[in-house]
């Protein structure tokens, strides 16, 4: 059987390139395709191209016309969606119930969301007086920014990637796209989608590589790269950041967390439970938005930790095609490495190991993948690791509480501000914490629900800027004012 090829897509061709690399499954380490890794010359005829379509007709055509292809490439999505859903649970191993009901729905839809909203958003329109009594137009328009690096990262592949796509593209930019070296596959679909739907050449390129001395440093080095959108570890934002001020790039980052979840006195217990389990171990802990910090009530902590700890046993570790399974593997050997060395951090910073901690064992080729145990701390104090650090993995530790003011300030004691979970019968209390927390979403008694139109992204080491609705239009477009004396 002959192994797929990911190639690139760089000005309407599929292009393979010298150097491939393995994408390996997760759930058993065996070799999924190989990947072409874009050089320097392939990232420079990307930006090339991308650069001769944003003078071309992509941005000249109407908004109407750009919003019809977006709705094209959603009906792609949805006419592939097997393909999809399949590519996406071999590049990260999880659950098929997680990739059919979130992942390539989702992506599908950021395009029709996108589409609508922008035929539909306005522009400012101000009538001033004059000297002359005559006064004054100013209305404003939006042009397109130009070419667009959009770096996306291996949790959520599809649904990120689409949800920078996707507005970028209806305001009439033209893109230079980096997956993650560990998922592929679905971009690389994407881009057939696109292909088929008749975006122009050189609207959207698709590059695949690394970060470091490889596609993404050369991406975002690249003097021709009108802005940046990224989503992703810290680290790595601040360096981009830091070779994005040589041309003062625009900059969109979504990066790391370190999220609380606070469970009052009041809180309906089972809905605290229930919402707590899916916030600490949705996609193995693997969101930027997962709860690694947990504060109870001293009056609940007790019953909270044993509680927790019973269904957090009770999560099945299985094939993702399995009607029992809730947990996937880690994305990857090196990753899983990395959480464990964050476990045993915390056993030897003092940290009371209430369940899981280690691998699981498997009697069949699962032994082979990146699989890790469902993790329970308490015990630590708020200066170890396992409270500052982000873990990006299936674990949490709970800390105890007494009173609000409390809570407050040591949630908001982290260097991160990305998203906080408040669970209370108290709405009054729920408004008033809500809003002392220092972080750019906060829920109450839910968690993971997100309205398109809403403001998204962090405060701190979690991110600059904001996407979703309007948000993401203002970033992929140059407001120009226009001044008409009457």
């Amino acid at each position: 059987m002959t192994t797929k090829t990911h190639k690139n897509y760089i000005a309407g061709e599929f292009i393979s390139s010298d150097h491939l690399f393995d994408n390996i499954n997760p759930i058993d380490g065996s070799l999924i395709s190989r990947v072409a890794e874009a050089d320097q010359a392939m990232v420079d005829n990307a930006v090339l191209a991308a650069v001769k379509a944003s003078s071309g007709e992509w941005s000249a055509i109407s908004l109407s016309e750009r919003c019809k292809v977006l709705r094209k490439i959603a009906d792609g999505i949805d006419a592939r969606f097997d393909e999809f859903v399949e590519a996406e649970i071999a590049d990260t191993g999880k659950p098929y119930e997680h990739a059919s009901k979130i992942d390539i729905p989702r992506g599908a839809e950021n395009f029709r969301f996108f589409s609508d909203l922008a035929k539909t958003v306005s522009t400012e329109c101000f009538e001033m007086d004059t000297p002359d009594g005559n006064g004054a137009l100013n209305y404003a328009i939006r042009k397109p920014m130009g070419v667009i690096a959009v770096i996306a990262p291996w949790n959520l592949p599809l649904l990120l990637l689409t949800w920078k796509l996707a507005p970028a593209l209806a305001m009439g930019n033209c893109i230079v796209a980096k997956p993650s070296e560990e998922t592929p596959s679905t971009a690389t679909l994407l881009a057939e989608v696109i292909h088929d739907a008749g975006v122009p050449p050189g609207v959207f390129n698709l590059l695949h590589g690394f970060g470091p001395n490889s596609t993404g440093e050369y991406l975002t080095k690249h003097e021709d790269i009108d802005a940046i959108t990224f989503t992703g570890e810290s680290a790595t934002g601040s360096e981009i950041m830091r070779v994005a001020a040589k041309d003062v790039k625009s900059l969109s980052f979504e990066l790391g967390g370190k999220n609380a979840a606070i469970i009052f006195e009041d809180a309906d217990f089972e809905a605290a439970i229930e919402g707590t389990m899916k916030s600490v171990f949705s996609n193995c802990g693997q969101v930027c938005l997962c709860s690694e910090r947990v504060y109870v009530h001293e009056s609940l902590f007790e019953k909270f930790v044993l509680e927790l700890k019973k269904r957090a046993e009770m999560l099945v570790e299985n094939w993702p095609e399995g009607q029992s399974m809730n947990l996937g593997p880690l994305i990857s050997q090196e990753h899983r490495k990395k959480v464990l060395d964050c476990f045993n951090r915390a056993i030897n910073e003092g940290g009371k190991l209430i369940t899981g901690g280690g691998v699981p064992k498997f009697s069949d080729t699962r032994k082979a993948g990146s699989w890790v145990e469902p993790t329970i701390f308490t015990g630590l104090g708020e200066e170890a690791s396992l409270l500052t650090d982000e873990v990006f993995g299936p674990v949490c530790h709970i800390s105890p509480f007494s009173a609000e003011n409390e809570v407050i300030d040591t949630v908001n004691s982290t260097k991160y501000g990305l998203a906080a979970a408040i669970w209370t019968k108290d709405l009054q209390k729920g408004h008033r914490v809500s809003k002392q927390l220092e972080v750019g979403v906060v829920w109450v008694n839910t968690w993971f629900l997100r309205d398109l139109r809403t403001p998204f992204g962090g405060i701190k080491l979690s991110g600059i800027g904001r996407e979703g609705g309007l948000h993401s239009l203002d970033f992929y477009s140059e407001l120009t004012n226009i001044c008409i004396k009457l």
